[in-house]
């Protein structure tokens, strides 16, 4: 999970690219579109860019699809004013993988509805975010959410079991650490280092809209270098 000076290089890269395609992203959106056609550019996009390998996904959710989110694409047509979210995930270049969400609101601006839950998202991610630094724990990090029945009412915190996590990234999709309250409250892991990760938020109104945030990060000897461009409020685009 501690990666190489030249192996943390590649994952830079890596953010970069994610940086990039999301803001293609922004400039291709529009009502109309079904969210097949949006995952289709994207992949052409990526493979486009010299030394990627292959991408496992670019999840395009719309409107209902994003909460709960399934996590896929299909041929549903994105309509003026929804909510979609885009997740650049395991696209590999040069061995190094990916994830990055990002929430765009199509052909309209979001609502302070939409505002409400995306700053709340944003809220927690930050706090994560706050925390990471040698020497706490994933216990430490994951504590800093909140418990899966206090903001939705599930009994169980697998219930939420992607909603607020993080998980190592490099060769591997998903490598150690991972942060969650399922595990890390209970065995905790301490942070350390050359450690590069992603850490990820996500809130909703059942099956009206959905919000994702999710930024890739290296631990330093003194605190975090984020290698994704952090995005403070719903990319309003279209």
């Amino acid at each position: 999970a501690i990666k190489s000076p030249n192996e943390q290089k590649a994952m830079r890269m890596v953010g970069s690219i994610c940086d990039v395609v999301h803001y293609q992203f922004s400039q291709f959106l529009r009502p109309g579109l079904t969210e097949n056609e949006v995952t289709a550019y994207g992949m052409e996009q990526l493979y486009n860019i010299p030394g990627m390998e292959n991408v496992e996904d670019v999840i395009v959710s719309s409107g209902p699809n994003a909460w709960p989110n399934w996590r896929n694409h299909g041929d549903r047509i994105i309509r003026p004013g929804e909510l979609v979210i885009i997740d650049l995930a395991a696209l590999t270049w040069n061995g190094f993988k990916s994830c990055v969400y990002r929430t765009y609101c199509v052909g309209g601006k979001p609502t302070d509805e939409h505002k409400q839950y995306y700053d709340l998202a944003l809220k927690w991610l930050n706090d994560s975010i706050e925390a990471t630094r040698p020497g706490v724990t994933t216990a430490d990090i994951a504590g800093v959410w909140p418990s899966a029945k206090e903001i939705w009412g599930y009994d169980e915190e697998d219930e939420a079991a992607a909603n607020l996590w993080g998980h190592g990234l490099g060769l591997a999709q998903y490598d150690i650490p991972v942060i969650s309250r399922i595990w890390s409250l209970d065995h905790p892991v301490e942070i350390q280092p050359g450690m590069v990760f992603a850490l990820e938020t996500q809130h909703g109104k059942l099956h009206e809209f959905g919000v994702r945030l999710e930024e890739m990060l290296i631990v330093n000897d003194t605190g975090i270098e984020m290698i994704s461009t952090p995005a403070p409020e719903i990319i309003a685009v279209g």
